[in-house]
């Protein structure tokens, strides 16, 4: 038999995550302990509660037949302590986002400060890499993308459109030939992405202009934007880094304007997961918010 609700407590963190280290970070034991946790309990019950598999842990008849009855006696639990419990939009546990660096360096800092105030018990770990991330090995809860996929399992959703223009130091201005026109921008470096180390076709700005050769180039975003800053040449940045980038402005704004997006992509097996989804839902209007915000003072 069942010995205790802690017992069920744990068992509803695996079932809905479907794996030991997705609920380990939401009821804060390390996945060995867990899983040593939920043998006890099929033991104690004489039944297999779960498949287990790389991808994770699955259901079996008899585990599906006690989430049922410990939903059920959660909901028991809940109402036994409302008045008492914790706000229904109190947030917890671990939750790892991966994110381009653009956005990992000038928006999410900022926005998941906001959260972890908001929410004293909610641990976030942003991980910035200049690739697409696999939610399918549980790289990361959720990433932010720069282009919607259109394969895997996954749920999208778009956070916001984002402005970006070619930029230079005001110091790489005053030292060069003016720059009136995109046929003036031959005679002058520009700065931007290494072109074989693009991982996605959104970010090929320069392609657009008919650019091929970078003399100053890296997979980085915020090094893009150092380069600039210090007067390496020209190049595209987002205008959401202007505000905290100084000494750098905008130029030929009415001939070069380019709008991308970001979106939000978790793995469909989360969207039952109410913690993970009104986390989602938290970060995504922190995004929006933020980029219009900086935006507006370009």
């Amino acid at each position: 038999m069942l010995g205790n609700w802690d017992d069920l407590r744990l068992f509803l963190a695996v079932a809905r995550e479907q794996s030991l280290s997705g609920a380990g970070k939401l009821v804060r034991l390390d996945p060995a302990t867990l899983g040593r946790r939920m043998a006890r309990v099929e033991k104690g019950l004489g039944a297999t509660l779960f498949v287990k598999s790389p991808t994770g842990y699955a259901l079996t008849e008899a585990g599906t037949q006690l989430l049922a009855r410990a939903e059920a006696a959660e909901q028991t639990m809940r109402m036994a302590t409302a008045g008492v419990a914790e706000p229904t939009d109190h947030l917890g546990g671990q939750i790892r986002i991966g994110a381009p660096d653009g956005c990992a360096n000038y928006l999410l800092p900022q926005v998941c400060a906001r959260l972890v105030a908001q929410h004293p018990g909610l641990d976030i770990q942003i991980v910035a890499l200049p690739r697409v991330f696999n939610l399918s090995r549980r790289e990361a809860d959720m990433a932010i993308g720069v282009s919607a996929p259109t394969a895997g399992r996954l749920v999208v959703q778009k956070i916001a459109d984002y402005q970006l223009h070619l930029a230079a130091a005001e110091s790489y201005l005053a030292a060069h030939d003016p720059i009136e026109g995109i046929a003036d921008l031959q005679a002058h470096r520009l700065v931007g992405y290494i072109p074989d180390m693009i991982f996605d076709r959104e970010l090929d700005y320069l392609a657009e202009l008919g650019m091929t050769r970078v003399p100053l180039a890296s997979n980085s975003v915020s090094v893009q934007v150092n380069m600039i800053r210090q007067g390496g040449g020209v190049g595209i940045v987002h205008d959401f880094s202007l505000p905290t980038t100084p000494g750098v402005k905008r130029i030929l704004t009415d001939q070069v304007s380019l709008s991308r997006a970001f979106y939000l992509i978790r793995h469909a097996d989360d969207r039952r997961n109410l913690r993970l989804s009104r986390f989602a839902d938290a970060l995504a209007q922190g995004v929006r918010a933020e980029v219009i915000r900086l935006e507006a003072n370009t």
